[in-house]
């Protein structure tokens, strides 16, 4: 089944006055609108970007192939180059 719905106040409002049992495990997929960001959310925290928050794990790593980012199922898994 789909819901849809609006977050007020940190609560999902369903949309049609719908409800759901108490204690049902969901899962939500999120999507932003125009009038909205995830960016905007705790997601961000602290106002830092994902690469200043794990800057110090930047090539912490030694003796990696230049394109292990890219080829990493090559290297981690055997599938085929890109």
């Amino acid at each position: 089944m789909t819901f849809r719905g609006k977050v007020q106040g940190g609560v999902i409002i369903l949309e049609d006055g719908e409800s759901l049992p108490e204690g049902i495990t969901v899962e939500v997929y999120a999507f932003p609108s125009e009038a909205t960001s995830l960016r905007e959310g705790p997601a961000k925290e602290g106002g830092r970007t994902l690469s200043e928050r794990y800057a110090a794990f930047i090539g912490i790593a030694p003796d990696l192939p230049p394109d292990m980012s890219l080829n990493h199922d090559h290297y981690l898994y055997g599938c085929p180059k890109k």
